[in-house]
């Protein structure tokens, strides 16, 4: 009896290290993703449309959408890639980033060159995987106002 009881623990034991490392190296390699994404989102997308780069502006002119409209998509990419860095707000951001993809996926389908609408799908799945990961956090700040 003993010896099962002790087989029984080695084989749990092994089985949560096991575990406890893929956790370990998913939540890595989802680290790495966020801190690229969030430094592309914020130095390669949103900062050209608040300094009025001239693709930009030529973007939102062919969508026929104001100029504030640039303005706000480069408020919420920038807050969105500064949320995927802070852990508390990583799976809230992700989440809202998720949305802002689905809105580039359908303007790029919709209006601009539908090839380049598998750019923002990837990220939105990526966001997705994101959130996914994220889910405890984001529960614990959406309940934490209510205490």
């Amino acid at each position: 009896m003993a010896a099962t009881q002790t087989a029984t623990a080695r084989t749990t034991a092994r089985t949560s290290t096991r575990t406890s490392t893929r956790t370990s190296t998913r939540r890595k390699v989802l680290w790495t993703l966020q801190i690229l994404i969030a430094a592309f989102l914020l130095f390669a997308s949103a900062m050209p449309k608040f300094a009025g780069q001239v693709d930009a502006i030529e973007t939102f002119a062919k969508l026929g959408w104001p100029e504030w409209t640039r303005y706000a998509v480069g408020a919420v990419e920038a807050a969105g890639a500064i949320g995927l860095v802070i852990p508390r707000l990583a799976g809230l951001a992700a989440v809202g980033l998720v949305g802002l993809m689905v809105g580039a996926v359908l303007t790029q389908v919709l209006v601009l060159v539908p090839a380049w609408a598998a750019f923002p799908a990837a990220l939105g799945v990526i966001f997705a995987v994101i959130a996914y990961d994220r889910r405890e956090e984001t529960r614990s700040l959406l309940r934490s106002p209510k205490r």
